[in-house]
């Protein structure tokens, strides 16, 4: 069982970081994953030893990572070199590529319509990622219809304003959640 699972099996919220100044806050909080959103070819290396020196696990969204190419080269230098857990991508081929590379993969579903939500479906059927990650995270239809038709686990992101938002989320099917917002951090 990859680690991303036993974390969540001891707190099912996960830190996302979209601004460097949340770092430490979500190193020192209880979530046991984080979602880098940020960073850039010189401050990634740096960031991945402190969130790994807390035994954190670190999963990058390589979309949204400066300076790197979103090509192969990019891709194989962030999981030779930097180490993460996993690779969170929104793009399928980066999916196969992450694949191909060994590393454990989620991928990012944005779904705001119901030709989204058909081709998000067809789209992980067909790529096959670890975990998918639906956006926004407080649809608790869409989240159990995308996990009964996949069979992919999936975490809820987006929009989660509180605990009812919270326990929602996660009575829908979803196996996790992940969130910016600091108070949800800290929800057991």
């Amino acid at each position: 069982m990859h680690d991303f699972f036993i974390k969540i099996g001891s707190n099912p919220i996960m830190a996302a970081i979209n601004d460097l100044d949340q770092l430490e806050t979500a190193i020192d909080s209880p979530c046991e994953n984080i979602f880098l959103l940020t960073g850039n070819i010189f401050n990634l290396k740096e960031i991945a030893y402190k969130v790994k020196s807390k035994q954190k696990g670190l999963y990058i969204q390589i979309d949204l990572i400066d300076g790197f190419s979103k090509d192969t080269w990019g891709l194989e230098y962030i999981v030779k070199n930097i180490y993460p857990d996993g690779i969170i991508t929104t793009k399928p081929n980066l999916v196969k590529m992450s694949k191909d590379l060994g590393a454990f993969i989620i991928y990012r579903a944005f779904i705001n319509n119901s030709i989204s939500l058909q081709k998000g479906i067809q789209t992980i059927k067909a790529c096959r990622p670890n975990v998918v990650e639906v956006l926004p995270g407080i649809m608790p239809k869409i989240i159990n219809k995308v996990h009964m038709e996949t069979k992919i686990p999936v975490v809820a992101s987006g929009l989660i304003m509180d605990g009812d938002d919270v326990k929602l989320s996660l009575d829908s099917n979803a196996i996790a959640l992940s969130t910016s917002n600091r108070d949800i951090w800290y929800i057991k």
